[in-house]
């Protein structure tokens, strides 16, 4: 994955969050309740790398902003 930029993080409330579950099922799932909950840059590719276990997907949160308002 890319070096978290710096814009990612560049005031209180901006999150990265990694993701890794067992299966695409299950992080489609977190990532689904997540954009619920707070404005968030949506689902990513999810990704395997060789070698662990899982899948994983990156994606970057807000969490002043509820999932339900608009950019």
């Amino acid at each position: 994955m890319k070096e978290i930029s710096e814009q990612h993080i560049s005031e209180p409330g901006l999150v990265v969050l990694d993701i890794t579950a067992a299966d695409e099922e299950t992080l489609g799932l977190v990532v689904a309740q997540l954009e619920e909950r707070w404005a968030t840059s949506g689902p990513a590719p999810v990704r395997r790398v060789p070698g662990r276990a899982g899948v994983t997907s990156r994606m970057y949160a807000d969490i002043h902003r509820t999932g339900d308002q608009d950019g």
